[in-house]
């Protein structure tokens, strides 16, 4: 019922999808729906928060944490790009109205995919000694995911290889040194 509940969202949008065409969809009744979800906007939100955990992206282990940045928000940035889309115009179409939650809410109930996956990235590094986990603030250690997350929904498609390493190289792990980790920790160095 969830996968045809995306697949509805996907071909009609938010707005034209009805319990009753799901109940199609899915070749059952609508009564069927209407004994697990209370309404459109509960079963929408259930269809978009399984899409999310069915399609998990791999933590990388590379050894270091440059290299496990750039393929994890590589890995993120491609395989998350239509799900952001259609997540995106559901919320817009009408879902964020017909519920009342503000978009920090919507962001939190079907957008923050990754966090314990993270947590592992960074506890790798940590280990290896590259950052200080005790020092970082937590805001720090998600900017470099906030601003993936922030350009799929502005541009609705994966991010292009410079961008995801400006994000690394230029902003995170120079922001990440000024808490104390340890120096060379992948920033490649520029040329002058």
């Amino acid at each position: 019922m969830l996968d045809a509940t995306w697949e509805e969202l996907v071909q009609v949008g938010f707005a034209n999808l009805t319990m009753e065409s799901v109940a199609v969809r899915a070749r059952t009744g609508i009564a069927v729906l209407y004994r697990r979800w209370a309404n459109k906007d509960e079963l929408v939100f259930a269809a978009i928060q399984h899409r999310r955990d069915a399609n998990p992206v791999a933590v990388p282990d590379t050894g270091a944490l440059r290299s496990d940045l750039l393929a994890h928000l590589t890995a993120l940035s491609d395989a998350l790009a239509g799900f952001f889309a259609i997540a995106a115009a559901a919320a817009f179409s009408g879902l964020l109205a017909s519920t009342g939650l503000t978009p920090s809410q919507m962001r939190a109930k079907v957008m923050d995919t990754q966090k314990p996956r993270v947590r592992i990235l960074y506890q790798r590094a940590h280990d290896r000694g590259e950052i200080n986990l005790e020092r970082i603030p937590s805001a720090v250690l998600a900017l470099p995911y906030d601003l993936v997350r922030h350009d799929l929904l502005m541009d609705l498609k994966p991010l292009k290889p410079a961008r995801i390493q400006s994000i690394v190289d230029e902003l995170f792990l120079p922001l990440v040194q000024s808490f104390g980790a340890r120096e060379g920790i992948g920033v490649p160095r520029r040329r002058t």
